[in-house]
């Protein structure tokens, strides 16, 4: 990691806080007098009934400050030769692509379809797939276009896993925006492991950018949703947070090599060259599914508590999402988030050592 890019991080970083921080009371008082309300779900945990009526919609706050700082890092890299050569710019405006989309579709969710149809929570699953599907093909043929695949059908290949990755993120990242603190927790977990990964395959560092965006937007809206908290992020703020985790995953593991760049000129007229390295498939793979555990966790019990109902009339678990299960024997909220935030941290620990086997090369060992 150079210069040039501890500073792309750091300036990331404040880009999405300062705007965050500004916006962050505004937007809960406005929540508040738009009487944007949490409706519990009647199948959640009796001690998750009280949270009923607090507000919901502030990943507006998240969204808002890495819209800014995505949109300024966007502008910059737009006038850099070495930036346009990389695929960078295109990565950036994959990433604004999805959090501008799927937003809509959570405030369509969490707003416009509570107030038009009284006594409906939201889209109905269907209607939010398919629009969700749309989005993500969209941000996946950008980011793909952006840095080009060996061939035709390797490029289909890379676009239908980056596809599926977002989406699996979104829901499932959705679906850990309940509990107080668990969501934004495991932001931070994710991003500890995702950052230094992108780095240490030498992967296109806008990847970084995108992520510590992020993680500077999240902080103000911590403070409001720690316990108790006082606004939830709803579906505007995890479905597009979850899909830019998805999509940087995507892009991650779908590539076989990282370019940093071909010989050429800037221009301000520094001459500059990059070199080509493989990674290691294999390994990177399996980095990337250990860092993912959490959110395997948050969803895949979803699809297999519904099919267990239909099919068997039984539960396979107390509750899902699966944090409900741990209040419903008994654990108190924070002692399940903590928890989680403390498991996300070991698995990203565990994922950036297995990162290291799968770029050798730029460790300066033998490939």
């Amino acid at each position: 990691m150079n210069w040039t890019t501890t500073r792309d991080l750091v300036v990331a970083f404040w880009l999405g806080f300062i705007p965050a921080a500004l916006a962050a009371y505004p937007i809960w008082k406005a929540l508040l007098l738009l009487k944007s309300r949490q409706t519990v779900s009647q199948y959640a945990p009796e001690g998750h009934q009280l949270k009923q009526g607090t507000p919901t919609m502030g990943g507006l706050i998240i969204v808002f400050g890495a819209l800014v700082a995505l949109v300024m890092a966007s502008m910059t890299l737009s006038h850099d030769v070495q930036a346009q050569v990389r695929g960078q710019s295109h990565v950036l405006s994959g990433a604004l692509v999805l959090l501008l989309g799927f937003s809509i579709i959570g405030f369509v969710d969490d707003f416009v379809v509570p107030k038009l149809i009284k006594g409906t929570r939201g889209l109905g699953w269907k209607q939010k797939i398919v629009m969700q599907i749309v989005v993500a093909v969209l941000a996946a043929w950008m980011v793909n276009r952006g840095t080009g695949a060996a061939g035709e059908g390797s490029s289909l290949l890379s676009m239908a896993g980056t596809v599926f990755l977002i989406l699996f993120f979104s829901n499932a990242y959705n679906f850990s925006d309940g509990l107080d603190g668990l969501a934004g927790s495991l932001l931070l977990g994710l991003a500890a492991g995702l950052v230094p990964i992108v780095l240490i395959v030498g992967a296109d560092p806008a990847l970084a950018v995108v992520v510590v965006a992020l993680v500077g937007a999240l902080l103000p809206f911590l403070y409001l949703n720690a316990p108790p908290a006082r606004v939830f992020m709803g579906d505007v703020g995890s479905l597009p947070i979850g899909a830019v985790l998805g999509y940087v995953i995507g892009s991650l593991g779908t590539a076989s090599h990282y370019v940093h760049g071909i010989a050429g000129q800037s221009a301000t007229g520094e001459v500059f060259s990059y070199a080509t390295h493989e990674v290691r498939t294999a390994p990177l793979i399996l980095a990337l599914f250990v860092l993912s555990l959490m959110m395997v966790a948050e969803l895949v019990p979803v699809p297999l508590q519904i099919l267990s109902v239909k099919v068997r009339k039984k539960k396979l678990f107390p509750y899902t999402p699966i944090h409900h299960a741990f209040e419903k024997a008994g654990w108190k909220e924070t002692h399940v988030v903590a928890m989680f935030a403390l498991l996300q941290l070991l698995f990203s620990a565990l994922a950036i050592s297995l990162a290291l086997f799968a770029a050798p090369s730029m460790l300066g060992s033998r490939p």
